[in-house]
């Protein structure tokens, strides 16, 4: 009964380590952390899009582990600062890369 005990447990400790590295994407991360950012990137551009001023400029959203990266042209300074307060106003978001340009 012994042996089967230092077989076994160290089997079953082997596999659960094995299987849980295969619930992970190629960069380390879960499928949690994956939805989590598809839920702010969606969030962000709802957001984007309900805004009058904004609505009508092609803003690229893209988030990485919370890091949410802006993209596309705005015509004044304003305007993309804008984008920055409302992409910051969404839960979640833990820095943001502004690279609106403007036209």
């Amino acid at each position: 009964m012994r042996i089967y005990l230092n077989i076994i447990i160290p089997a079953i400790l082997f596999f659960a380590c094995l299987t849980s590295q295969a619930c992970q994407t190629p960069a380390g991360r879960s499928a949690g952390n994956v939805v989590d950012d598809s839920a702010i990137t969606t969030k962000v551009k709802a957001k984007l899009l309900a805004d009058n001023i904004l609505s009508i400029f092609n803003i690229s959203v893209k988030t990485f582990k919370g890091e949410v990266t802006l993209t596309g042209a705005v015509k004044t300074s304003e305007q993309k600062e804008r984008a920055a307060a409302i992409t910051r106003s969404v839960t979640g978001v833990r820095r943001i890369n502004n690279f609106l340009r403007l036209k």
